[in-house]
């Protein structure tokens, strides 16, 4: 079986070579109005030959490690379907988490070439001056461009047969709770996640998808979807323009996009004050962070003809179970509503397994060591499945750490904390590491949070450990609401703490601090760094004498 995904591109262009691949806005000049073009499954297919062999010519080859520095867009999916079909090792870091940190990963996954525009080629040499990755390099400009444009049509390749465990690629984590680590994806695993996803969401050849996260366009050949390519700056997803987003989807009756949670409340928020509404929507696949569920319910309105679908994973293990937003707001209810309890994350999907087992801290060396949780108890959430990887790269003590040995392979530990009902569905509760050792018992984020985001003016809210076993908890208030005089805090502080003495889970908190903005992480935006925002006012209140 071929299992490297690259090759389902060339398949698709033998049975559909007519049909769209790419659709992507165009605009030659300032003052033109802006339109669409796209790429057929054939022009895609031949373009990423003449890639191909254009790295050949430039010393890649299969196993090569190279530093991918590409804006998201028509580019980036080329080059990496060329990169695959090579065999060589495309290397992906988030360049929102900045300079610095990103060069120190590179450094990290010992990549031996790099591909970028000149602006990223320039700073990467000056970063890397002393690696031998700086005397490799592919500049991706108008010379680049045009050479290859000589080149079409002028060469066919065939994707190389993948064993199932040769490395695909190594994707690079947030490091939203900790240091960014680079994942080892193996082709088995790629392919693994396109059958899950296919079979999952029921998608047929013919839709079209805005993906919101760069790497979910690369599934799409296999599961014969154009791309539509997003008007976005993909380090910053927070600041999209929802007008453009809207606009994409209504131009190009878009039927599938992904999105985080951030993401999608700005545009819920445009759809309800322009009384737009998204009929072409089959699906919205919305992850990256916990979706309130008054989101969820909110946007449903807005997709007369589709529904919401909340995947639960991590670069790691994805996707590893899922749920639409029917099934949220029929099990969401009473005691169980709003996050309360956790958010509902579904059953684990066809050939994944999921258990809850005793916490512990430091390594597990074999599964035999572990504790299951009982029905109902929150516990640490692990995962095992041919969606999960199985060691990251270069990091022999974090594989350690965050893995679990079986028969022949590993559990992977999601580093959340969650629990599991009587029916099998997750419920997931928070991260480990920032959940709140209070004096009076553990305070699990997700729970504790659902209570005081349900206030009104609360934008949402982070539970911070305060030390010396106390909780507290910071407040992004709305951006209208945000209190300004020393009376409008006290006052906003007693309606928190009468919300707090109102439930027994939150009845020990009794400090509130507010930020205008709280830190999150550089994928998603979605979710909040809550040990950096608990180590700030610590500091703070150090300062004070607190």
């Amino acid at each position: 079986m071929q299992l490297n995904v690259s090759s389902f591109l060339s398949s698709q262009a033998k049975k559909n070579p007519e049909a769209k691949a790419i659709v992507y806005p165009f605009k030659p000049n300032f003052w033109s109005p802006k339109s669409y073009v796209d790429l057929s499954f054939s022009e895609l297919d031949t373009m990423v030959d003449a890639l191909m062999h254009q790295f050949l010519s430039s010393g890649l080859k299969r196993g090569t490690r190279v530093l991918l520095m590409v804006k998201p867009g028509l580019d980036l999916i080329q080059i990496v379907f060329a990169l695959l079909k090579l065999g060589a090792v495309p290397v992906v870091i988030d360049p929102g988490m900045g300079l610095g940190r990103f060069f120190e990963c590179a450094k990290q996954s010992k990549v031996s070439m790099m591909i970028g525009g000149t602006v990223a080629i320039t700073l990467a040499k000056w970063f890397l001056r002393k690696e031998d990755c700086a005397k490799h390099t592919i500049t991706v400009d108008a010379k680049f461009k045009a050479k290859l444009k000589k080149q079409l049509g002028a060469h066919r390749y065939d994707a190389f047969e993948a064993e199932a465990n040769d490395l695909a690629a190594v994707l690079f984590t947030s490091g939203s709770t900790g240091k960014a680590k680079g994942v080892c994806y193996t082709h088995s695993m790629f392919f693994a996640q396109i059958q899950l996803i296919k079979e999952e969401y029921t998608i047929e050849p013919g839709e079209v998808d805005l993906p919101m996260l760069a790497v979910f366009a690369l599934f799409n050949p296999a599961l014969g979807m154009c791309t539509v390519v997003p008007e976005m700056n993909p380090s910053r997803p927070s600041k999209i323009n929802p007008k453009k987003i809207v606009d994409s989807i209504l131009d190009n009756q878009v039927t599938n996009s992904f999105g985080s949670p951030v993401i999608w409340s700005i545009i819920l928020k445009y759809c309800q004050r322009e009384k737009v509404v998204l009929p072409s929507l089959k699906r919205v696949i919305m992850a990256g962070a916990p979706a309130p569920q008054s989101l969820i319910e909110q946007l449903k309105e807005y997709m007369p003809n589709g529904e919401i679908f909340t995947p639960y994973g991590a670069t790691e293990a994805l996707p590893i179970s899922s749920l639409s937003a029917t099934e949220i707001i029929e099990k969401q209810v009473g005691e169980l509503a709003n996050g309360r309890k956790g958010n509902c994350v579904g059953r684990a999907m066809p050939n994944i397994k999921i258990e809850v087992i005793q916490p512990k801290e430091g390594t597990i060396v074999s599964i035999a060591d572990v504790e299951k949780c009982a029905t109902g108890a929150i516990g640490e959430i692990i995962v095992s499945g041919p969606t999960v990887s199985q060691r990251y790269d270069q990091l022999p003590n974090a594989t350690k750490l965050s893995k679990i040995e079986d028969e022949g392979f590993f559990w992977h530990r999601m580093g959340d904390m969650g629990w599991k009902d009587e029916d099998g569905f997750l419920w997931f509760c928070g991260r480990k590491v920032e959940r709140v050792h209070t004096n009076e018992g553990v305070l699990e984020t997700v729970c504790c949070e659902a209570i005081f985001n349900q206030l009104e003016r609360v934008s949402r809210s982070a539970l911070i450990d305060l030390g010396e076993g106390k909780a507290g908890i910071v407040i992004e208030p709305e951006a209208e609401c945000y209190p300004k005089t020393d009376a409008q805090i006290e006052s906003f502080k007693r309606i928190l703490n009468d919300c707090a003495l109102g439930d027994p889970m939150t009845a020990s908190i009794k400090d509130f601090f507010f930020r205008k903005q709280f830190p999150v992480d550089v994928r998603h935006n979605a979710k909040i760094h809550r040990l950096s925002l608990a180590k700030a006012i610590r500091d703070e209140r150090k300062k004070l004498g607190e």
